[in-house]
């Protein structure tokens, strides 16, 4: 996978979709238009951190490379170079895989 040029801001972080496997049920193909959102994603990149009340920075749980649980319709989706990818807060996070 090439370098992504983009960089959350706050206590945003980039995570690119995991598409998963084709579904076919009783030889039929589901076409995309009726496949669910991914709920799984891989974290690209992190935004540059929440602060506290206090001016206290509030470190990232979550950290890049990590594979996480995503809210079926959390974030914002943008395609970079023909890759789908959201931009999410680290609150729409559910969990980490693994």
């Amino acid at each position: 996978m090439a370098a992504v040029n983009v960089r959350p801001l706050g206590d945003r972080v980039l995570v690119q979709p995991i598409e998963e496997q084709e579904m076919k049920k009783g030889g039929i193909i589901i076409p995309d238009t009726a496949k669910e959102k991914p709920q799984e994603g891989k974290v690209v990149a992190l935004g540059t951190g929440k602060v506290n009340e206090e001016g206290k920075k509030i470190d990232f749980t979550v950290k890049k490379g990590d594979r996480v649980l995503i809210s079926k319709y959390g974030g914002t989706e943008i395609k970079i170079d023909d890759q789908n990818y959201l931009i999410m807060r680290e609150d729409d996070i559910l969990g980490i895989v693994g």
